[in-house]
């Protein structure tokens, strides 16, 4: 574990951008781009375009350390370069942002009112591939779409045990279980997962901690028991759907809590736009979320 990186995550200001869109939701996130399904003949071209937005991202001026905390990479990212650098080594050696790892493989089907995650029989593997890359921690997400006290305490106990096996291999967790915006039993649903996350919680050795990235809850301050947390190093909230005003609203009334978002992050970002449109585009959304990461 670096402790640079984890003194920075653990005390700077900022946000930690979500550039992680996997196979499933890339061409949804390219058309909001403004590049439409169809401009590619294959995924590796798919891919490509996908790359070089997130390197467009990465190497505006905008993007830099005194803003954005951290980004979270998915593999195919975190194996290609940015401007002649490998990914992790160009954020963290040249704009000072931490590097993570997406690495779930996406949601099994629906049970008990949540989607677990799929199995990862690779991990072990991947985890040695993001510590030789320079990778700091990783991301997983599960879904919770009711409050379902049975499938919420499965969803807690995959992702700590899973999250056990990270923190063995050097590395720190973000622990993702998002709580579906739409869910009637929302605030319950959020209830139950903050008791399941705190007992899980007391498992985890101060030395080696966690992250969480949660829903913006129904409740503001609803997560402070974590934000003190001694096991866990910060507490980020996803856009979950929300518009970029309503998470920043949202998340400006939930101290010590910053963003990791991902659409609301690129919201308004086009292909077409020229390099000076994109930076300031780009610019004001990395305001606006950094200003709501400061409360």
């Amino acid at each position: 574990m670096n402790q640079e990186q984890l003194q920075r995550v653990r005390h700077d200001d900022g946000f930690i951008a979500a550039l992680d869109q996997s196979g499933g939701s890339t061409p949804k996130a390219l058309g909001l781009y403004g590049i439409s399904d169809g401009s590619w003949a294959s995924d590796e071209e798919m891919f490509d375009l996908m790359h070089a937005m997130r390197s467009r991202i990465m190497m505006s001026p905008a993007f830099s350390e005194a803003r954005v905390l951290g980004a979270i990479l998915f593999e195919m990212t975190m194996d290609r370069q940015v401007d002649g650098r490998s990914t992790a080594s160009y954020l963290w050696e040249v704009k000072r942002v931490v590097p993570f790892l997406k690495i779930d493989k996406g949601l099994a089907d629906a049970s008990n009112g949540v989607q677990m995650m799929k199995p990862m029989p690779d991990l072990d593997a991947l985890l040695g591939r993001a510590v030789d890359a320079g990778i700091f921690g990783t991301k997983m997400r599960s879904v919770i779409a009711s409050a379902n006290s049975a499938g919420i305490s499965s969803v807690i106990d995959q992702q700590f045990e899973i999250g056990s096996q990270i923190c063995g291999a050097g590395l720190v967790p973000i622990i993702e279980p998002e709580v579906d915006i739409h869910a009637p039993d929302k605030a319950d649903a959020e209830d139950l997962l903050r008791q399941s996350m705190l007992k899980a919680l007391d498992t985890v050795d101060p030395a080696s901690p966690v992250m969480l990235k949660l829903t913006l809850p129904e409740v503001d301050g609803f997560y402070d028991v974590f934000v003190n947390h001694p096991a866990v190093a910060r507490v980020v909230a996803l856009s979950g759907g929300y518009s970029r005003d309503v998470a920043n609203e949202r998340l400006a009334r939930n101290r010590g809590v910053i963003a990791s978002f991902s659409r609301a992050l690129t919201e308004g970002l086009q292909a077409s736009q020229t390099d000076d449109e994109f930076d300031a585009m780009l610019d004001s959304s990395i305001e606006g979320i950094f200003q709501a990461s400061r409360t």
